[in-house]
């Protein structure tokens, strides 16, 4: 008899982990929310959102470009770097005084020229759910658009990045290739918070509320069907859109694809064993494995994850307080991101992006006053109301493209990565480049967007 229950005991409790760890395990439906939120300030009770779209001018007075320039030839206090250190601390301060000498006594002074950069775009703006949106609109030439077939494509950035990061990819996916038939049509929005799109003013703006705004951006432009392109958070909000609206989304590509659930930790746990089986063999090193040490520099470099997640309005005003603070802030993280062979070389931002481009992010951050904003989106997305949408344990049924950079974060491998994008498509391994890929290398990202459009629209492969 004992030996009987003990028996039906084993058997009921086995079945009810079983099933525990199958509700914890499984994927999930796709949640219904609200698509015409109002983020805006002063709502009106029969309010009507105006839908026209204004062309915007990046134009500041130079009385703006002249305090910043005050400030920063004040005397400043800069703690002398550590014997025998480079950036291992951070950004070094001897370098840091050099970059702000070349921004104060060369970028500054032309600063008219790279006004004129910025706007050598076209930039709009219009009203999203109470937000004001920036967006850069760039379309291929009459003469293009005779010669090849025009797609549109929504583009999305992340932090600490802007739209500054797509100039030259932009320039690319707008004009002539012989890689294949499509050229772009691009919207590369500024995200709310982040440079000159309203930042929302209640709490719960998360990435999905991200992404409904930017799916309807793209509707109010004109566009029902169009393709999704992003890294960063841009990975984030694009994996978003595709699994709320997959109707729209012709098909998302990624350069950061990561995937954060129970099963997809257990099965790259399960491939840092057996490599081989899951990774092409010369790309062991540097991209998923060793997973100790890619999980160790990952933790190691998190620490303004944790802040910006838990205090973005404290870390925001010391930055938009101080444009010294504000630039070591931002540079760290490009210095970081030119990977472990250069990062503690002196010239490594200019040698990877150059330094005016990256003088162009910061100043973006600057003008428009959204360090703290930014920041917020941070805290936005570690919330409980964010997190128990578990969207990424919704299966989305577009077409899925991923390019992974060796110098990135620790991304999913595609028998993780597919339990979130069964139709994943294109899945690519480079040997160099890293977190910043539009401008670090825009024609390698370039080439890997058009080989995955040409499979997700079905074309055959060029001989």
């Amino acid at each position: 008899m004992k030996v009987a229950l003990c028996v039906l005991f084993l058997l009921s409790f086995g079945t009810y982990v079983y099933r525990e760890v199958n509700d914890f395990l499984k994927a999930l439906p796709k949640p219904e929310l609200d698509t015409n939120a109002y983020w805006g300030r002063d709502e009106a009770k029969d309010y009507t959102a105006p839908k026209d779209i204004v062309p915007f001018k990046i134009e500041y007075n130079q009385t703006i470009i002249d305090d910043l320039r005050a400030q920063l030839n004040r005397t400043w206090k800069y703690t002398a770097p550590l014997n025998n250190t480079k950036f291992e601390y951070g950004f070094n301060t001897e370098a840091l005084q050099h970059v702000v000498t070349y921004w104060r006594d060369y970028y500054l002074l032309k600063w008219k020229a790279r006004e004129e950069y910025l706007n050598s775009l076209p930039h709009f703006k219009t009203e999203i759910q109470g937000l004001n949106i920036h967006f850069i609109h760039a379309k291929p030439s009459d003469e293009v658009r005779e010669q090849k077939k025009v797609v549109p494509l929504l583009l999305l950035h992340g932090w600490p990045g802007s739209v500054r990061e797509f100039y030259d990819f932009i320039h690319l996916l707008t004009e002539v290739s012989d890689v294949q038939d499509h050229v772009y049509e691009v919207i590369a929005p500024s995200l709310v918070g982040f440079g000159w799109s309203d930042a929302a003013t209640k709490h719960g703006f998360n990435a999905a509320q991200m992404a409904i705004v930017m799916r309807n951006l793209m509707l109010r432009v004109g566009f029902d069907k169009f393709l999704v392109q992003g890294g960063d958070w841009g990975s984030i909000i694009g994996g978003n859109i595709a699994t709320l609206f997959p109707e729209n989304v012709l098909g998302f590509h990624s350069n950061m694809c990561v995937l954060v659930t129970p099963l997809a930790l257990v099965k790259t746990y399960i491939a840092s064993w057996m490599p081989e089986r899951f990774v092409p063999a010369r790309f062991f090193v540097g991209h998923h494995f060793p997973l100790a040490e890619k999980y160790k520099e990952l933790f190691k470099e998190a620490g303004y994850f944790h802040i910006q997640s838990t205090k973005p309005d404290t870390i925001g005003t010391a930055l938009q307080t101080n444009p010294i603070g504000l630039a070591a802030y931002i540079l760290e993280k490009f210095q970081t991101n030119t990977g472990p062979d250069l990062n503690q070389l002196f010239n490594a931002i200019d040698k990877v992006y150059k330094l005016d481009a990256v003088l162009d992010n910061i100043m973006i951050y600057y003008l428009t006053n959204t360090a703290t904003t930014a920041a917020r989106f941070y805290a936005e997305n570690m919330s409980n109301e964010y997190l128990s949408l578990h969207l990424d344990r919704v299966p989305s049924p577009v077409p899925m493209g991923c390019a992974r950079f060796k110098n990135d974060l620790p991304t999913a491998p595609d028998w993780a990565l597919r339990d979130k994008f069964p139709n994943l498509m294109l899945s690519t391994y480079y040997q160099q480049g890293g977190h910043f890929a539009a401008l670090e290398m825009p024609t390698m990202l370039y080439l890997n967007f058009q080989e995955f459009v040409k499979k997700a629209t079905g074309e055959k492969e060029q001989a």
